[in-house]
């Protein structure tokens, strides 16, 4: 990499005064338009293939209760908003109707 830098330097020390191009008006040009459009053309491919390997996998089986597995102890636990509103509703289920009228 050092080797075509100085090159590089050298070519355009030698060129003389009468350019007017410097070493930083170096645009990537072709070279860098197909590296960039290869890396996406993989990319696409790379995600086809990932979708394909998610969709052969598929979703979980559900157990059932002829095999063996209770139908609240397969679930997952509730998460976030979910946990909060079952939470809030379970609350409201066990008020006292007392208290509703106090407020």
């Amino acid at each position: 990499m050092t080797v075509l830098a100085t090159a590089a330097t050298s070519a355009a020390l030698a060129s003389g005064s009468n350019s007017t191009s410097t070493l930083n008006d170096v645009e990537p040009g072709l070279l860098g338009f197909l590296v960039v459009a290869g890396m996406a053309l993989v990319l696409v491919f790379l995600l086809r293939s990932m979708n394909k390997q998610f969709r052969k996998i598929g979703p979980a089986p559900a157990e059932t209760e002829a095999d063996g597995g209770s139908g609240s102890a397969s679930r997952r636990p509730l998460r976030g908003l979910a946990a909060h509103r079952a939470a809030l509703a379970a609350a409201e289920a066990n008020a006292d109707p007392a208290d509703a009228e106090r407020d």
